[in-house]
């Protein structure tokens, strides 16, 4: 799947839903660091992509990054409301409320 997808970027097919798609290959084969770039890609073109932001804070989160991570999934709910997409707020309103506990055990 991967692989069919890179070349479809490789050929020029840049889209936020192939970058989506890649991202979530690279996530489901633990590399985290490709997934972020492409689902960083992905919230650049198409910014109220409510799906692309909640993985890129996934794999912000996946790479130690937890300020990124908090930025891109409440960018995410924010869009996620706009979008009338009320699971993905929910999502990552959890993500959020994890977050925010992992940091109150650690400090």
């Amino acid at each position: 799947m991967r692989e069919n997808l890179e070349k479809l970027l490789a050929q020029g097919r840049d889209n936020a839903l192939l970058r989506f798609g890649l991202g979530d290959a690279c996530l489901k084969d633990q590399d985290a660091e490709q997934a972020a770039l492409h689902l960083a890609q992905a919230t650049v073109q198409q910014p109220s992509y409510s799906a692309a932001w909640k993985l890129l804070g996934k794999a912000l989160h996946q790479l130690g990054r937890p300020d990124e991570a908090q930025a891109a999934w409440s960018t995410g709910v924010s869009v996620a409301q706009q979008q009338g997409d009320l699971q993905a707020v929910k999502e990552m309103t959890v993500f959020l409320k994890r977050l925010h506990k992992q940091r109150q055990a650690a400090g």
